[in-house]
Formats: structure tokens, sequence, C-alpha cells
């Protein structure tokens, strides 16, 4: 039986051994959905914020992303919250990430060039994600954007090796920038 490796951190809150040893069991639920065979990870973000309880939990299933977050007033609930709405994306893309899952393997670990601004008053960076490039088509990266809840995601196209983006238009309908060079 697969199983999940289960990372908890916090911020602005105490991660005490009861609160850990709830989010690892909760999250652990969640290897009923693996095959034997598949890896999977997950991360479990828990903090705080003006009173309110938050809960990110993203899980890594052999490159496919799943991402829930439950806001309330009770950490155990906002833990609850994010994985049952994991749950709730698992089955509904069920057939499309058992299809991917088998598909090939992570790509390697793209690390942006660091940018500096040198004028204190304009926008800075305050976040850097770093991520592995999976080769996937573009229908596979809207529903990893979707599954995330982002508007948009950068992959790597599998035909081409090209470094592309797919994004989510105000009308509602997804767009596509290819990279030339």
């Amino acid at each position: 039986m697969a199983t999940i490796r289960v990372n908890v951190t916090g911020k602005n809150i105490e991660v005490t051994p009861a609160l850990r040893s709830y989010a690892e069991k909760k999250v652990a639920k969640l290897e009923k959905y693996l095959n034997d065979n598949a890896s999977a990870s997950a991360e479990v973000m828990l903090r705080v914020e003006r009173g309110v309880h938050i809960a990110e939990v993203t899980v890594n299933l052999s490159g496919v992303m799943l991402r829930g977050e439950g806001k309330t007033g009770d950490m155990y609930t906002s833990i609850d919250a994010a994985v049952d709405r994991i749950e709730r994306q698992f089955n509904k893309y069920k057939t499309k990430i058992n299809r991917k899952i088998h598909g090939p393997k992570l790509g390697e670990m793209v690390t942006p060039p660091a940018l500096e601004t040198q004028e204190e008053e304009g926008p800075r960076i305050v976040r850097t994600k770093r991520f592995a490039l999976k080769p996937m088509d573009a229908e596979e990266a809207v529903m990893q954007m979707e599954l995330l809840g982002h508007d948009f995601f950068v992959f790597r196209d599998a035909e081409t090796s090209e470094v592309n983006v797919v994004y989510k238009r105000r009308d509602g309908n997804y767009g596509l920038i290819e990279s030339e060079y």
C-alpha cells in the first residue's frame, strides 16, 4: 500500500503534537486514492491571520498537484475543510488523474533567475516558488491550473519540450502562450 509523506508547518501558530497528529491522520485518509506504486507527498501549512484559522493542504501525487484550503474559526475544522476539498477534487478528476499518473516522470527543477529591484518604492518580489516542470499537454495543464485554483499555469509541452503557459481569460475561456526562441 502506498503512503503519503506529510510535512506540517505553522505560521503565527504553534503546531502542537496533537494538531500535527490530527493533520497527519486526516491527510493519510487520502492514501485510499493511491495506487500501490504511486508516490505522494503532502504539505500542510497552518496559519492564523486576523483571528481566522487557515489550513492549506497541497498534495503531490506523482506530479499531479491537488490543493485545498479551509478558513474557519477553528484549526481542526479548517484542516477538515481543506482535506474535504481535496477529496472532492480527486473524485471530480479521478479518471483524468489516473490516466496521467502513469505518464512521464517529473521534469527537472527550474529555478527562476533572481530579480532585484533597485527602486525602494516600486513593487518587489516577496515570494519565490520552485516546482518541477512535468511534460504534459495543454489540456492537462488547464486541469492542473483548475485543481490548484490559479489563474495561470506554467508547463513543459510534451510534444515540443518548450515551456508554455495556460491562463484563464476574463470571458471564462482559456489562453495558451507558446514560447519562441
